[in-house]
Protein backbone atom coordinates (compact mmCIF):
# COMPACT_ATOMS: atom_id res chain seq x y z
CA UNK A 1 0.00 0.00 0.00
CA UNK A 2 1.31 3.31 -0.68
CA UNK A 3 1.08 6.03 2.31
CA UNK A 4 1.35 9.85 0.43
CA UNK A 5 1.54 12.86 2.22
CA UNK A 6 2.90 15.87 2.23
CA UNK A 7 5.69 18.29 4.50
CA UNK A 8 3.19 19.75 7.18
CA UNK A 9 3.02 23.31 9.39
CA UNK A 10 3.99 22.86 13.18
CA UNK A 11 3.04 26.53 13.57
CA UNK A 12 1.36 26.66 16.96
CA UNK A 13 2.98 23.49 18.06
CA UNK A 14 4.13 20.15 16.97
CA UNK A 15 0.82 18.53 17.96
CA UNK A 16 -0.50 19.98 14.85
CA UNK A 17 1.35 18.49 12.31
CA UNK A 18 -0.60 15.33 12.46
CA UNK A 19 -4.15 17.64 12.40
CA UNK A 20 -2.65 19.36 9.46
CA UNK A 21 -1.84 16.11 7.60
CA UNK A 22 -5.44 14.73 8.30
CA UNK A 23 -6.98 17.50 7.01
CA UNK A 24 -5.23 16.92 3.67
CA UNK A 25 -6.01 13.46 2.92
CA UNK A 26 -2.73 12.36 3.46
CA UNK A 27 -1.99 9.00 5.39
CA UNK A 28 1.82 10.09 5.93
CA UNK A 29 3.50 13.14 6.37
CA UNK A 30 6.83 14.98 7.38
CA UNK A 31 7.60 17.67 9.51
CA UNK A 32 10.24 19.92 11.51
CA UNK A 33 10.50 19.34 14.98
CA UNK A 34 11.28 23.16 15.87
CA UNK A 35 11.62 26.33 13.71
CA UNK A 36 14.08 24.88 10.90
CA UNK A 37 16.26 28.49 10.46
CA UNK A 38 17.30 28.58 14.03
CA UNK A 39 19.83 26.65 15.82
CA UNK A 40 17.74 26.20 18.96
CA UNK A 41 14.54 25.87 20.70
CA UNK A 42 13.04 25.08 23.74
CA UNK A 43 12.73 21.74 25.05
CA UNK A 44 9.28 19.85 23.94
CA UNK A 45 6.57 20.34 26.67
CA UNK A 46 5.50 17.30 28.22
CA UNK A 47 1.73 18.58 26.54
CA UNK A 48 2.57 18.80 23.30
CA UNK A 49 4.08 15.73 23.61
CA UNK A 50 1.38 13.96 24.86
CA UNK A 51 -0.82 15.48 22.41
CA UNK A 52 1.29 15.28 19.16
CA UNK A 53 1.57 11.33 19.92
CA UNK A 54 -2.63 11.59 20.68
CA UNK A 55 -3.17 12.52 17.79
CA UNK A 56 -0.83 10.26 15.58
CA UNK A 57 -3.06 7.51 17.34
CA UNK A 58 -5.98 9.12 16.25
CA UNK A 59 -6.21 9.80 13.19
CA UNK A 60 -4.25 6.65 12.86
CA UNK A 61 -0.12 7.89 11.20
CA UNK A 62 2.15 5.61 12.90
CA UNK A 63 5.75 6.17 13.51
CA UNK A 64 7.27 4.79 10.68
CA UNK A 65 5.39 6.61 8.30
CA UNK A 66 6.14 9.96 9.84
CA UNK A 67 9.66 11.52 8.40
CA UNK A 68 10.76 14.69 10.17
CA UNK A 69 13.22 16.48 8.88
CA UNK A 70 16.19 18.28 10.39
CA UNK A 71 17.11 22.07 10.65
CA UNK A 72 18.55 23.28 7.48
CA UNK A 73 20.99 25.04 9.00
CA UNK A 74 22.95 21.75 10.15
CA UNK A 75 26.18 20.58 8.15
CA UNK A 76 27.62 17.27 9.38
CA UNK A 77 30.51 17.74 6.63
CA UNK A 78 31.92 21.41 7.71
CA UNK A 79 35.24 21.14 7.84
CA UNK A 80 35.77 23.48 10.43
CA UNK A 81 35.93 21.64 13.33
CA UNK A 82 33.93 24.16 15.56
CA UNK A 83 31.08 24.74 13.25
CA UNK A 84 30.94 20.75 12.61
CA UNK A 85 31.10 20.36 16.20
CA UNK A 86 28.14 22.62 16.74
CA UNK A 87 25.81 20.77 13.74
CA UNK A 88 26.25 17.47 15.49
CA UNK A 89 25.27 18.69 18.51
CA UNK A 90 22.23 20.19 16.86
CA UNK A 91 21.81 17.43 15.17
CA UNK A 92 21.98 14.82 18.19
CA UNK A 93 19.37 17.61 19.71
CA UNK A 94 17.35 17.29 16.71
CA UNK A 95 17.08 13.10 17.06
CA UNK A 96 16.13 13.65 20.95
CA UNK A 97 13.07 15.21 19.92
CA UNK A 98 12.12 12.72 17.46
CA UNK A 99 12.52 10.32 20.33
CA UNK A 100 10.78 12.05 22.87
CA UNK A 101 7.85 12.75 20.09
CA UNK A 102 7.64 8.99 19.52
CA UNK A 103 9.44 8.83 15.90
CA UNK A 104 11.78 6.42 14.32
CA UNK A 105 13.23 8.27 11.67
CA UNK A 106 14.91 11.63 10.98
CA UNK A 107 15.71 12.61 7.61
CA UNK A 108 18.60 15.11 6.47
CA UNK A 109 20.69 16.28 3.60
CA UNK A 110 23.80 14.54 4.09
CA UNK A 111 26.36 18.08 4.09
CA UNK A 112 28.63 20.36 2.12
CA UNK A 113 32.29 20.15 1.98
CA UNK A 114 32.72 23.72 0.96
CA UNK A 115 35.13 23.66 -1.94
CA UNK A 116 37.90 23.26 1.80
CA UNK A 117 38.37 19.06 1.47
CA UNK A 118 37.80 16.44 -0.94
CA UNK A 119 34.63 14.89 -1.16
CA UNK A 120 36.03 11.48 0.32
CA UNK A 121 37.33 13.28 3.35
CA UNK A 122 34.04 14.81 3.70
CA UNK A 123 32.07 11.26 3.80
CA UNK A 124 34.02 10.45 6.93
CA UNK A 125 33.29 13.94 8.41
CA UNK A 126 29.86 13.28 7.56
CA UNK A 127 29.64 9.27 8.47
CA UNK A 128 31.61 10.29 11.89
CA UNK A 129 28.88 12.73 12.83
CA UNK A 130 25.83 10.13 12.06
CA UNK A 131 27.78 7.25 14.02
CA UNK A 132 27.93 9.33 17.03
CA UNK A 133 24.90 10.52 16.96
CA UNK A 134 23.30 7.28 16.67
CA UNK A 135 25.45 6.07 18.89
CA UNK A 136 24.47 8.40 21.54
CA UNK A 137 20.50 8.05 20.44
CA UNK A 138 18.72 4.72 20.74
CA UNK A 139 15.69 4.24 18.53
CA UNK A 140 16.18 6.35 15.41
CA UNK A 141 17.53 5.82 11.94
CA UNK A 142 19.04 8.65 10.55
CA UNK A 143 17.98 8.76 7.16
CA UNK A 144 20.87 10.55 4.36
CA UNK A 145 18.42 12.68 1.79
CA UNK A 146 19.67 12.46 -1.53
CA UNK A 147 20.72 15.98 -3.05
CA UNK A 148 20.55 17.38 -6.87
CA UNK A 149 24.25 17.96 -6.33
CA UNK A 150 23.71 22.02 -6.40
CA UNK A 151 27.44 23.84 -5.06
CA UNK A 152 29.01 21.52 -2.47
CA UNK A 153 26.58 19.28 -1.63
CA UNK A 154 27.13 15.61 -1.28
CA UNK A 155 24.98 12.82 -1.79
CA UNK A 156 24.06 13.20 -5.20
CA UNK A 157 25.30 10.10 -6.42
CA UNK A 158 24.14 6.86 -5.43
CA UNK A 159 27.88 5.84 -5.08
CA UNK A 160 28.67 8.45 -2.15
CA UNK A 161 25.27 7.54 0.00
CA UNK A 162 26.75 3.90 0.00
CA UNK A 163 29.84 5.01 0.75
CA UNK A 164 28.41 7.07 3.47
CA UNK A 165 26.08 4.30 4.89
CA UNK A 166 29.25 2.09 4.69
CA UNK A 167 31.07 4.76 6.46
CA UNK A 168 29.27 4.73 9.53
CA UNK A 169 29.03 0.77 10.11
CA UNK A 170 25.57 0.85 11.90
CA UNK A 171 23.39 -0.48 8.95
CA UNK A 172 20.40 -1.10 11.37
CA UNK A 173 20.31 2.44 12.46
CA UNK A 174 20.73 4.47 8.41
CA UNK A 175 18.54 4.85 6.01
CA UNK A 176 17.77 6.87 2.68
CA UNK A 177 15.26 9.25 1.45
CA UNK A 178 15.02 9.71 -2.43
CA UNK A 179 13.53 13.31 -3.45
CA UNK A 180 12.68 12.93 -7.16
CA UNK A 181 13.68 15.82 -8.29
CA UNK A 182 16.62 15.75 -6.76
CA UNK A 183 17.30 12.47 -8.56
CA UNK A 184 16.99 13.61 -11.72
CA UNK A 185 18.50 17.03 -11.64
CA UNK A 186 21.23 15.00 -10.20
CA UNK A 187 21.46 13.04 -13.84
CA UNK A 188 19.70 10.19 -13.09
CA UNK A 189 16.63 9.48 -16.04
CA UNK A 190 13.28 8.71 -13.96
CA UNK A 191 11.21 10.54 -17.00
CA UNK A 192 11.69 7.32 -19.41
CA UNK A 193 10.61 3.75 -19.08
CA UNK A 194 13.92 2.69 -19.49
CA UNK A 195 15.48 5.08 -17.61
CA UNK A 196 13.28 4.69 -14.54
CA UNK A 197 13.93 0.55 -14.45
CA UNK A 198 17.92 1.30 -14.81
CA UNK A 199 17.79 3.82 -12.22
CA UNK A 200 16.07 1.86 -9.75
CA UNK A 201 18.10 -1.15 -10.48
CA UNK A 202 21.24 0.56 -9.92
CA UNK A 203 19.74 1.85 -6.25
CA UNK A 204 18.80 -1.81 -5.35
CA UNK A 205 22.76 -3.07 -6.79
CA UNK A 206 24.72 -0.17 -4.73
CA UNK A 207 22.16 0.62 -2.13
CA UNK A 208 19.54 -1.98 -1.73
CA UNK A 209 15.64 -1.67 -1.33
CA UNK A 210 15.73 -2.49 2.46
CA UNK A 211 17.34 1.05 2.79
CA UNK A 212 14.97 3.38 1.52
CA UNK A 213 12.84 4.88 4.48
CA UNK A 214 11.07 7.17 2.35
CA UNK A 215 10.36 9.45 -0.64
CA UNK A 216 10.22 12.84 -1.55
CA UNK A 217 7.88 13.38 -4.26
CA UNK A 218 8.43 16.42 -6.28
CA UNK A 219 8.38 17.41 -10.06
CA UNK A 220 11.56 19.02 -11.07
CA UNK A 221 12.13 22.43 -12.86
CA UNK A 222 15.55 21.68 -13.66
CA UNK A 223 16.33 19.63 -16.45
CA UNK A 224 17.71 16.29 -16.90
CA UNK A 225 21.63 16.55 -14.83
CA UNK A 226 20.94 19.85 -14.06
CA UNK A 227 21.84 19.88 -10.53
CA UNK A 228 19.32 22.39 -9.80
CA UNK A 229 17.11 22.06 -6.45
CA UNK A 230 14.27 23.22 -7.78
CA UNK A 231 11.24 21.62 -6.99
CA UNK A 232 7.69 22.18 -9.52
CA UNK A 233 4.67 20.61 -8.71
CA UNK A 234 2.96 17.56 -9.63
CA UNK A 235 3.40 16.74 -13.62
CA UNK A 236 4.09 19.95 -14.56
CA UNK A 237 7.70 19.50 -14.70
CA UNK A 238 10.38 17.72 -16.39
CA UNK A 239 9.42 14.74 -14.60
CA UNK A 240 6.04 14.90 -16.00
CA UNK A 241 2.44 12.52 -14.96
CA UNK A 242 4.15 9.39 -16.45
CA UNK A 243 6.68 8.71 -14.10
CA UNK A 244 4.28 9.22 -11.11
CA UNK A 245 1.84 7.17 -12.24
CA UNK A 246 4.96 4.26 -12.96
CA UNK A 247 5.90 5.20 -9.75
CA UNK A 248 2.72 5.00 -7.69
CA UNK A 249 2.02 1.26 -9.45
CA UNK A 250 5.72 0.32 -8.08
CA UNK A 251 5.24 -2.13 -5.09
CA UNK A 252 8.79 -1.75 -4.16
CA UNK A 253 7.46 2.05 -3.34
CA UNK A 254 4.80 0.62 -0.67
CA UNK A 255 4.91 0.84 2.87
CA UNK A 256 7.42 3.99 3.40
CA UNK A 257 6.13 7.58 3.46
CA UNK A 258 5.72 9.18 0.18
CA UNK A 259 5.89 12.95 1.25
CA UNK A 260 5.07 15.84 -1.18
CA UNK A 261 7.32 18.94 -0.93
CA UNK A 262 6.05 20.70 -4.20
CA UNK A 263 5.86 24.08 -4.80
CA UNK A 264 1.78 25.32 -4.49
CA UNK A 265 1.17 24.33 -0.74
CA UNK A 266 -2.71 24.70 -2.05
CA UNK A 267 -2.59 21.77 -4.52
CA UNK A 268 -1.31 19.13 -1.80
CA UNK A 269 -4.64 17.92 -1.20
CA UNK A 270 -5.48 17.22 -4.69
CA UNK A 271 -1.67 16.08 -6.09
CA UNK A 272 -2.11 13.72 -2.89
CA UNK A 273 -5.74 12.76 -4.23
CA UNK A 274 -4.48 12.16 -7.48
CA UNK A 275 -1.67 10.47 -5.99
CA UNK A 276 -4.02 7.63 -4.13
CA UNK A 277 -6.54 7.59 -7.10
CA UNK A 278 -3.16 6.16 -9.34
CA UNK A 279 -1.85 3.89 -6.59
CA UNK A 280 -5.32 2.15 -6.50
CA UNK A 281 -4.97 1.28 -10.96
CA UNK A 282 -7.13 4.67 -11.49
CA UNK A 283 -6.84 6.44 -14.63
CA UNK A 284 -6.69 10.23 -14.10
CA UNK A 285 -9.36 12.23 -16.10
CA UNK A 286 -8.03 14.53 -18.77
Amino acid sequence: MKYIGAHVSIAGGVENAPVNAHALGATAFAMFTKNQRQWSAPPLSEESIAAFKANCAGFGYRPELILPHDTYLINLGNPDPDKRRNSLAAFIDEMERCRALGLVKLNFHPGSHLKLVSEEEDMRLIADGVREAVDTVPGVTAVFENTAGQGSNLGYRFEQLARMLELVDRPDRVGVCLDTCHTFAAGYDLATPEGYEKVFAEFERLIGFRHLAGMHLNDSKSRLGGRLDRHDSIGRGELGWSFFTRLMGDSRFDNIPLVLETIDETLWKTEIAQLQALSRGETLPE
